[in-house]
């Protein structure tokens, strides 16, 4: 056989074995979602209510005393969404972190909650609705306590969530504050007249249409927005006032803290690091030695496949994304 012909044929098996490979992997998977998807499957296994009452396995975490306390993250932007990858997507970390603060509520034997931040804020909503969580959880118990550990930064809308803590430890290199609200998009009304690009808007009213970027800024529009920010700036500081035993807003400006300065302001009770946050939570508790925990979920083979960290999946929606009222830090 010619040289040449050799390569032909190896080429032809080479691609004989993708095809294979390849028709292989999308029977396996295949076959495992018509598995879960079956009358037996896990997904109609369940005996309770997920979202009201959540399941997670309990890993043992830290310690071996009596007392038991649930660490829970709140880590990242704070924003509602799956993020969609080539297989699966990532889950919605808001709904993860209401589901663990219900499921440490329901639980009779949970005496406390380690928060665990390191979030530059987020939504306002979202913000709003960890916050309330962590004083229902609370409030099913008047022991219980909730101890915050910042570990680096604790701005804004993780700043408000953090409120219902008793007692704020942050590390001593982290970031504390941003007590405000924050609205931004872009005008590209110069850039579209010299490129001949306008909009083309059907509404239904004269404010339906707000900061429309291919339009003069309307500084009624203007007014009216800054009111709602004000509003929503009035209830973050009350909040944060109300809890840190503040006597005025003065320092609820948007700025942000160092640890030190924080601590002098009253904006935080202590400096630490982890160990630190443990005997504190101890001495709160009033026993020598907790039992941590940290929840987590049970997956089965699709859920593992998918969980893989796949590449995201690039969004085609060209729209410009809208401007939201955010608790976020943005430098």
């Amino acid at each position: 056989m010619s040289s040449n012909g050799a390569k032909v044929g190896l080429w032809i098996v080479i691609a004989i074995l993708a095809l294979m490979l390849f028709g292989s992997f999308l029977a396996n998977v295949g076959l495992t979602a018509a598995l879960v998807s079956g009358g037996g499957g896990s997904v109609a296994g369940f005996d309770q209510p997920q979202d009201q009452i959540p399941e997670f396995t309990e890993i043992w975490s830290y310690g071996y005393g009596d007392k038991k306390v649930v660490r829970i993250g709140l880590q990242g932007v704070i924003m509602r969404g799956r993020q969609e990858r080539l297989l699966g997507s990532d889950p919605d970390m808001v709904e993860q972190i209401l589901a663990e603060i219900r499921a440490a509520t329901i639980d009779e034997e949970v005496e406390g909650i380690i928060l665990e931040v390191d979030s530059p804020g987020g939504g306002v909503t979202p913000s709003d609705e960890i916050y309330a969580a962590l004083e229902k959880f609370k409030r099913v118990d008047e022991n219980r306590v909730i101890l915050v550990f910042v570990r680096d930064l604790c701005a804004s809308g993780g700043y408000y969530a953090s409120m219902a803590g008793d007692y704020i430890m942050a590390e001593p290199t982290a970031i504390v504050g941003s007590v405000g609200v924050i609205m931004q998009t872009m005008n590209m009304k110069g850039l579209g007249d010299m490129i001949g690009l306008s909009s083309v808007t059907i509404a239904s009213g004269e404010n339906k249409d707000m900061l429309n970027p291919f339009e003069e800024v309307n500084p009624a529009h203007l007014n009216m927005l800054q009111t709602l920010v004000d509003s929503m700036q009035q209830r973050f500081a009350a909040i944060v006032m109300d809890s840190r035993g503040l006597e005025d807003d003065a320092l609820l400006d948007g700025r942000v803290f160092s640890v030190g300065q924080a601590l002098e302001e009253n904006l935080i009770d202590g400096v630490g690091y982890w160990e630190d946050a443990v005997e504190k939570m101890c001495e709160l508790l009033d026993v020598d030695e907790l039992y941590l925990v940290r929840y987590g979920r049970e997956m089965g083979f699709l859920d593992s496949l998918f969980a893989s960290k796949t590449p995201h999946v690039p969004t085609l929606d060209l729209a410009v994304d809208p401007p939201r009222f955010m608790y976020l830090w943005k430098p």
